[in-house]
């Protein structure tokens, strides 16, 4: 009885260090196949075909049901221009120049989430902006998007509010241009306001 217990231990022991060790190495694979420019992450190495196993594992565990990036790119922060983690207890503004929305053949949206993923509730029910958003350009044709708890006087339509807490932005671009392609096209910094 005693022998068949240390054999029911071992197993579970292996069992562990084998689930552990597949976690270190997905995250030095998701880490090696991430690209981090202005604080925003992307990958677009995900769905491609030949993938190895590694590296289906670790996209389906960091972006279960992606798109290949032909279809779709996705870049994510938690973090500002500075590298502190974005918190609604601060305003922050997204500025985009003129000319330097995100480039696609479809459509862009932004959208803010807890640091889990999950919706922020908010009392205008808005959780993401985007291309067919109506926002309102600057004179300069630059588009901002205000990101705060408390609604930015007259610039409400370009407003994304955001929680009492920490909190994460998901900019995805659909059918995206050869610039995202390309890897020439980099989402601006997330700015604090002053």
């Amino acid at each position: 009885m005693l022998s068949d217990s240390h054999v029911v231990q071992g197993i579970i022991v292996g069992g562990v260090l084998a689930f552990l060790t597949a976690q270190i190495i997905m995250n030095a694979v998701v880490k090696a196949m991430t690209t981090t420019v202005n604080g925003w992450s992307t990958t677009t190495k995900c769905g491609q075909p030949g993938n190895g196993i590694l590296l289906r594992a670790a996209c389906a565990r960091t972006l279960p049901a992606t798109n290949v990036v032909q279809e779709a790119a996705y870049w994510t922060t938690t973090v500002d221009s500075a590298g502190r983690r974005l918190s609604g207890q601060r305003d922050y503004v997204l500025h985009f120049p003129s000319g330097h929305l995100p480039p696609n053949d479809a459509f862009w949206s932004l959208t803010m989430t807890d640091v889990v993923g999950y919706m922020v509730s908010n009392p205008t029910d808005r959780s993401s902006v985007g291309s067919r958003s109506g926002l309102v350009p600057n004179a300069d044709g630059s588009i901002d998007i205000y990101l705060q708890r408390a609604a930015p006087a007259g610039h409400e339509s370009n407003w994304l509010p955001a929680p009492a807490g920490y909190f994460k932005l998901m900019l995805r671009a659909y059918l995206p241009g050869r610039a995202i392609l390309d890897g020439e096209y980099h989402v601006p910094p997330v700015m604090k306001v002053q």
